[in-house]
């Protein structure tokens, strides 16, 4: 029998019980791919990342509980915050992942990321299924590479947005993304992903890869405050440089606990 050490990290938070919930493993070699979904399967959170040394930085991936994914931000900033504070890595953290290298250095108590910046892309014409969603509540509408984004009214569209998950499910392989202008923050966002077995995702950093580049056009700003208006909520420190996106945010540990595979 093989016995790991899992985390549970809150991200995008400095309190316990908000943010994003990711679990962390540290791995000496990959555990099959079978066994690592499986982990995910179990413990049904957002994201389960599985990080892996190697010569030059670390390996780095991500599971849903219903499949691997090629992003996911939140889960990048728990296991930046496992190895720095759980386990003493020193310096700036470099992970290899299926985007590119993705960075994370410490500042003061929080973390900055340095993730690619993945502009939005048009769309054309609404999409009668995506408008049926929006509800005509819809201002603009575009896209990246894994999800559609609808850009509404206002901050208390989004909080009231009722999400029709099985229509928003047939979207696959795409997840959903609503925002608008924020009050007390430059934007604010949901997330949707049924067909990743995550209904509504709580805070996600790889969004604002895209988020970022449109409200600082939008806003005529590089540097954005932002809040995710779900039930557990997360705050965002955003920043365009380039073709790069700065987001800074802090993370706290839940649990350390010990895991037994056959």
């Amino acid at each position: 029998m093989q016995q790991l050490t899992m985390y549970q990290v809150d991200a995008f938070t400095t309190e316990l019980f908000s943010g994003n919930p990711a679990a962390v493993l540290v791995l000496d070699q990959w555990l099959p791919v079978e066994t690592m979904q499986a982990i995910a399967s179990e413990n049904n959170l957002a994201e389960t990342a599985f990080v892996k040394r190697q010569p030059n930085g670390w390996d780095l991936r991500w599971f849903t509980p219903v499949h691997e994914v090629d992003f996911c931000g939140h889960a990048t900033l728990a296991t930046a915050h496992v190895l720095a504070n759980e386990l003493g890595v020193e310096g700036e953290l470099v992970f290899t992942t299926k985007v590119g290298a993705l960075r994370v250095n410490r500042k003061n108590s929080a973390y900055q990321l340095d993730f690619p910046s993945f502009p939005p892309q048009p769309i054309g014409a609404m999409p009668p299924m995506l408008s049926e969603i929006a509800g005509g509540l819809h201002v603009s509408v575009f896209r990246n590479f894994e999800n559609i984004f609808v850009v509404l009214r206002d901050e208390q569209a989004v909080l009231e947005f009722i999400p029709d998950l099985p229509n928003i499910e047939k979207l696959d392989p795409f997840g959903l993304v609503i925002t608008a202008k924020g009050g007390e923050h430059d934007f604010v966002s949901r997330y949707f992903v049924p067909h990743a077995g995550i209904p509504e995702d709580p805070v996600t950093g790889s969004i604002h890869s895209t988020l970022v580049p449109y409200w600082a056009v939008q806003l005529g700003k590089t540097t954005l405050s932002a809040f995710q208006r779900s039930k557990r909520g997360g705050q965002l420190v955003c920043e365009l440089s380039g073709d790069r996106v700065l987001i800074t945010g802090s993370a706290v540990t839940f649990m350390k606990a010990e895991i037994y595979l056959p």
